[in-house]
């Protein structure tokens, strides 16, 4: 038992130091390009990136989620596991492709400049195979390895955007081209890494194929219905704004984002964790105790950005982004009721049962379309973000009940602090100092 909860520290100081990393490479970048490309600037690439982003959630078929899922279980072999992967691959991504350009070229306002579209695909084929690569070291339980996969295309990503837009002032195209470098960066590690080139073939076996594929289309389906919950804000105002406004929502929403890496920092342990326990009841308990742990630190870094928005916002980005402060206090109530949803999703995925996510992203998914359209053309990117904010907050509420259905812990007990829920923090104070 002590071995485990050293290991489960480990890996939760694995995935912290990852997620710092994300986090200020993040920051760096998102500073850069606010200062040397401005609001419209920033609308434009957010206008043209919510579809190929969105759409990679479909076009990955939920293949990480799988291969975690049945490389964990011993269900098949690594090996059988790779070929398949590099096989689905191919066939996905000129399917995230077409899907992608068709989206950005025909309902993006910036679509008709062909050289911005192109660019917004390029990352497509890479990001792709960085994301069945990842599955495969979080079904091993790899978490080292799998955190490189996260933080290091950040990194180069911020590199390229010092090189293209602070140097070469290449504005939107430089933003977008470094975005390229990160997954192109990282594409070429895993290929010879993980001995990738070894496994591809023309041999196809249909049966491990159909089997990742079945239960890939339902995490990707889940996945999908839940991003698209995320981006829909994005792609009304796209429509039913402006660029400059569009930019004033996209570095707003973006330091919630940052906020999110806090149960994220938790979530890529529990995902793995889940899918190899042999007892899933005790597990979920486990996952209680890392919600309310997680539900405190993100209220309380929540009353701080809330406090210190105005300090944040301009010091970072300017007094060009000062609507961007009305956006970011919008989006942190829902933000933080929603750690409800981040942690406990992970959990019900690794356990084979990602539909469920469904069933509460869906309602509020229509909720927010709704309100959208409503406060939209009246407040711009504030109404955006409080429309999110509000589906954010009945997504979390319909997935307790869910949660709590399916593992059969009632809500009480989820939600019951007590002074052991902190222990997991107080152990790694030593571990910090």
């Amino acid at each position: 038992m002590i071995e485990k909860n050293s290991s489960f520290i480990s890996d939760f100081l694995r995935v912290g130091i990852s997620q710092i990393f994300i986090i200020i490479f993040g920051l760096a970048t998102s500073i850069i390009t606010a200062r040397y490309i401005g609001p419209e600037g920033n609308g434009i690439i957010a206008g043209l990136t919510v579809y190929p982003s969105l759409f990679m959630t479909i076009g990955s078929l939920g293949i990480r989620q799988s291969t975690t899922y049945f490389l964990g279980k011993g269900i098949f072999s690594e090996e059988e596991i790779k070929t398949a992967i590099t096989q689905i691959w191919i066939m996905t991504t000129f399917f995230s492709l077409i899907v992608s350009f068709i989206l950005m070229y025909y309902f993006s306002n910036s679509g008709t400049d062909i050289i911005l579209v192109l660019l917004a695909l390029l990352p497509i084929p890479f990001s792709l195979f960085n994301i069945y690569n990842s599955g495969i070291f979080l079904g091993k339980n790899d978490i080292k390895t799998f955190n490189k996969i996260n933080w290091i295309p950040s990194l180069i990503s911020l590199i390229g955007t010092i090189i293209l837009i602070v140097l070469m002032q290449l504005d939107v195209k430089g933003a977008m081209t470094a975005s390229t470098g990160g997954p192109l960066f990282m594409f070429f590690m895993l290929l010879f890494k993980n001995k990738f080139l070894a496994f591809f073939s023309f041999r196809y076996n249909w049966g491990i194929i159909k089997q990742m594929l079945s239960l890939g289309i339902i995490y990707a389906t889940a996945l999908f219905v839940i991003n698209l919950n995320y981006r829909i804000d994005i792609i009304l105002l796209d429509k039913l704004s402006s660029a400059h406004q569009l930019g004033i929502y996209s570095k707003g929403a973006g330091i919630t984002q940052y906020l999110w890496q806090i149960p994220m920092l938790l979530s890529s342990v529990v995902f793995a964790r889940s899918a190899v326990s042999t007892d899933d009841y005790v597990f979920s308990l486990k996952v209680a105790q890392l919600l309310r742990v997680s539900f405190v630190v993100v209220g309380i870094v929540s009353i701080g950005l809330f406090a210190f928005s105005e300090i944040l916002i301009i010091g970072m980005y300017g007094d060009q982004f000062s609507d961007s402060i009305a956006v970011l206090n919008y989006l942190l109530p829902g933000v933080l009721i929603l750690t409800i949803f981040k942690v406990m999703n992970m959990d019900l995925a690794g356990k084979g049962k990602p539909w469920l996510a469904i069933y509460a992203m869906l309602p509020s998914l229509l909720v927010n379309i709704l309100l959208n359209f409503y406060l939209i053309p009246k407040y711009g990117a504030a109404g955006a973000a409080g429309s999110s904010s509000i589906s954010y907050s009945i997504a979390a509420i319909l997935f307790l009940i869910i949660y709590s259905r399916a593992v059969r812990l009632p809500i009480k007990e989820i939600l019951s602090f007590s002074k052991k829920d902190f222990d997991p923090i107080f152990k790694l104070i030593p571990r910090l100092s």
